[in-house]
């Protein structure tokens, strides 16, 4: 039989107060881990992400924690990681899920709609990873989301799409320069999964990218996190550098 266990490592997923995120870090603490659950600081996300950390700890004492951070803030981040490590003495799997949509054409699009994207979505993902370098374990692993919006261009999406396929991009790297420590770095390209946002999209629109889908379904969080389990899992031990598509097949 073949297992994932994860027990003695730490785990931090930011974002993590709902959809993939949550899942994510539910998936990684039933494979052992302790999960550090960052989210905005919002008194919804506050809320959820101390829901989530109230059931883990019910289940396996002292096995998560919540810790509120912006992303798109180099201060706030530093000041995360000095706390995770002050807690738990480093840091075994860095998982980027945080980031934002703010659609619109390029011709409309303000420069703060752009901005705010890039911010959270590509230079969260830099300050996260370069804050986290410093607290890692040597034989971590990094994993990023990236996105499917990076490699088909939807209409619409041009600071979404763009700041993706920095993180992409940024991953190659990563593995490269991170390698020294045996820390691998990965990105993950979702397809469109049922969350509450693919709930809002308009039924036609869902018909129409269905088509395009050769398992003529949206993925589930489930199969995402299982994907980023499988990457920080001695199971990946020879992948780094890689963008891994989650899609159903969809090459439309």
């Amino acid at each position: 039989m073949i297992s994932i266990d994860l027990k003695g490592k730490v785990a931090l997923i930011t974002g993590a107060s709902q959809g993939i995120g949550a899942q994510v870090a539910r998936t990684f603490h039933r494979a052992g881990a302790t999960v550090v659950l960052n989210h905005l600081g919002t008194p919804g996300t506050t809320a959820d992400a101390q829901l989530l950390a109230d059931e883990f700890n019910l289940a396996r004492t002292d096995s998560a924690s919540i810790i509120a951070a912006d992303v798109s803030k180099p201060d706030q981040v530093q000041s995360m990681m000095a706390e995770i490590q002050a807690r738990h003495g480093g840091l075994d799997y860095l998982v980027n899920n945080a980031a934002i949509i703010k659609d619109r054409t390029i011709a409309k699009m303000s420069l703060d709609e752009w901005d705010a994207v890039i911010d959270v979505n590509l230079s969260g993902v830099f300050y996260c990873c370069k804050y986290a370098l410093e607290i890692m374990r040597d034989h971590g692993a990094i994993v990023s989301f990236g996105s499917i919006a990076a490699i088909q261009g939807f209409f619409g999406q041009a600071n979404y799409a763009a700041a993706k396929s920095g993180v992409q991009a940024m991953m190659r790297v990563l593995s490269r320069e991170a390698a020294r420590k045996q820390i691998r770095a990965n990105a993950i390209a979702p397809g469109v999964i049922d969350t509450s946002m693919a709930a809002t999209i308009p039924e036609a629109v869902r018909a129409e990218m269905l088509k395009n889908v050769p398992l003529a379904r949206f993925g589930t969080t489930e199969e995402v996190a299982n994907v980023v389990l499988f990457l920080c899992s001695p199971l990946a031990s020879y992948v780094t550098g890689q963008t891994i598509e989650i899609n159903g097949g969809w090459r439309g």
